[in-house]
């Protein structure tokens, strides 16, 4: 099995005022905690999908010196989430069996997650993803059996219409950790009294 993540960090933030991925949470720029909750996984690599702010994101990504670590640049960024996933898809080998998609403003993501998501696709899955009392979450994981589909997706609805499809397969992974659906939006978010098991 040939495991892979992507962490999306393409987007311009403009509800939070430009320049969340770099804003500090816990003493370190943002994108760094989700970037690094997918490099503690099993995964052959880890890319990370620029686009606004492209520079000071992958400035603050230095620190996090690994050799799986790569960045891209989804130059159409500004057309949706769609784009951003599928230049990661892109990047990733042909040998990929799985992917992981992580988003680059949610940093409570759970230790061991990203791992738990990925075995359910080596099981057979076509996709898994996390089920929160308060609703569906993430990260999610997708085999490669889905990824001719996700490369057909437009604008910023991200996966959820092949979900929707792969919904009688879906492999729901049930976790209380309020980090699968907490997400840095506004600058008050950075600040909030939330606690993570990861």
């Amino acid at each position: 099995m040939s495991r892979h993540a992507i962490v999306l960090a393409a987007g311009a933030g403009r509800r939070f005022g430009g320049g969340k991925l770099v804003a500090p949470w816990r003493g370190e720029p943002l994108i760094r905690r989700p970037v690094r909750t997918a490099l503690a996984a099993r995964v052959a690599d880890v890319v990370v999908v620029l686009g606004s702010g492209r520079e000071a994101v992958a400035t603050a990504l230095q620190p996090l010196a690994d050799a799986r670590l790569r960045v891209v640049v989804a130059d159409d960024w500004s057309t949706g989430m769609a784009a951003s996933l599928q230049a990661g898809l892109r990047a990733l080998p042909e040998s990929a069996t799985s992917v992981c998609i992580l988003l680059g403003d949610m940093p409570g993501v759970p230790a061991g997650l990203v791992d738990t998501l990925l075995d359910r696709i080596d099981a057979g899955a076509p996709a898994a993803r996390p089920v929160h009392p308060d609703g569906p979450a993430h990260p999610v994981a997708f085999a490669r059996s889905t990824f001719a589909e996700l490369m057909t997706l437009k604008g910023d609805a991200g996966a959820r219409s092949v979900l929707q499809r792969l919904r009688g397969d879906l492999a729901l992974v049930p976790i209380d950790d309020p980090g699968v659906v907490f997400d840095i939006d506004r600058p008050d978010d950075l600040d909030a009294d939330v606690s993570w098991a990861g």
